[in-house]
Order: structure tokens, then sequence, then C-alpha cells
């Protein structure tokens, strides 16, 4: 089966006098079909700069990331946003709501910028998703009139938007309580076991990384082998 998100060989070197090596040389395959993928490491050992690369929000120095198969490398910033938005979400420690739209507009945003549904469609997709994930009578709130773990819900529900079969998170609980913290894992497992979507997720917790089905360890730009536990 063809991964859904493969990396060839990245690097990502940031230019200067003294350039800075984020990633040296990983190769990495992301299965399709659910699952919990976190990635660990020390900070600043490279762990979101591979997710960025992984989710085409940064290109690679050298090496490719193939969606579905299809090289990426070649792409303009066009066709990279056409492909975020068509198989990706994402959801970051800070939820990146607008603060001036209502949780039901912020879901729709993703809607919007793919252009397949008519707005009654698009209403009724956001309402779908934003109350499968218990925020049914809160659609309709800005985001200062929602807890954080309300607003993460909401970053959950944008990502889920265009049914995308990856989310990548980013730190998704660093911002939240213990309750809170547990409440995004059982939706990203849910998700999991019954949409089939697959969630890779960068985390410092390693309770939380403990929990997944996968475990990625990043030190040093690299992939190396998980610390004894």
């Amino acid at each position: 089966m063809t991964p859904i998100i493969e990396a060839r060989a990245i690097t990502r070197i940031l230019p200067g006098p003294v350039p800075v090596t984020l990633i040296n040389g990983i190769d990495l395959a992301i299965e399709g079909g659910g699952g919990l993928v976190a990635i660990t490491g020390p900070s600043g050992s490279g762990k979101s700069s591979l997710l960025y690369l992984l989710g085409l929000l940064d290109v690679p120095t050298t090496g490719d990331v193939l969606i579905d198969g299809r090289s990426t490398a070649g792409m303009d910033e066009d066709d990279r946003a056409r492909m975020r938005l068509t198989s990706l979400g994402f959801v970051f420690q800070f939820h990146f709501l607008l603060p001036e739209f209502s949780a039901r507009e912020n879901v729709m945003l993703p809607m919007r910028a793919l252009g397949r549904l008519r707005e009654r469609a698009m209403v009724a997709r956001a309402e779908a998703i934003l109350e499968s994930l218990g925020l049914k009578g809160h659609t309709l709130k800005t985001p200062d009139k929602l807890s954080g773990g309300q607003r993460q819900r909401v970053a959950i529900a944008r990502a889920l938007a265009n049914n995308p079969r990856v989310i990548l998170a980013d730190e998704p609980t660093g911002n939240l309580d213990s309750v809170s913290t547990r409440q995004v894992l059982d939706i990203f497992r849910r998700l999991a076991v019954e949409e089939k979507t697959t969630i890779v997720m960068v985390t410092h917790d390693l309770d939380l990384a403990a929990s997944a089905d996968r475990r990625l360890n990043v030190v040093d730009g690299r992939l190396a082998a998980l610390p004894p536990s």
C-alpha cells in the first residue's frame, strides 16, 4: 500500500553565515487508515520542523515529500496549498482561531478555501462536526466565549472540515489542563479508530506518547532509537 505521506532523505537547512541543520536525512512513511503516531524528542531536536515538512508547511532543502505517492518537490505554493486543503488537516498548540468569527465560521474557513460545497452544506457540515466533538450549543460563540479546551476542539473541528486522511498536530495539548488533554486524546483516538484518520502528533508529554500506536524519536534532526523507559 502506498503511504499517504512519505519522506525521502529530507533535510532542512537554514541558510546564513553559519547554516543550521534542522532535519538531517530523514526517511519516513506514514500509513493511512487510522492510528496515532507520536513524534517525541528533546527540545530543539527538530520535531516541529519535521512535522511542518511532512505537512507541506515548509519545503525541504534536499529530498522529497510525497503525498499518496505524488512528489511535491516541483510544486509551486498554490499546488502545495491545494494539496494541504484536500489531504491534510492541522492542529497547533495555539488554536489560531479568528477571534471575530464564530466557532462555526472558523470551521467553515477551509471549506470556503476548497470551494466544493454550497453555503448550506458548509453550515450543516460545520455544525455536525462541532456537535460530534461535544460543542452543540456553542457553534455561534466567538473564541473569547469558549474555554481553552473548547477552543482546541474547535481547532480540531476545523482540521476535519475537508475530511482529511491525516491530521498533523503540533503540541496540541501543550496549553491545556489534564482534563482537556484527556478529552483531546480521546477525540484523536476515536477519529483514528472510527473514522480511520491517521493522527501524527508532536508532543513532549511522554504519557501521551506512550498511548500512541507508533512512536518516532527525533534527536539532532535525525530519527533515533527510543530512550529507555
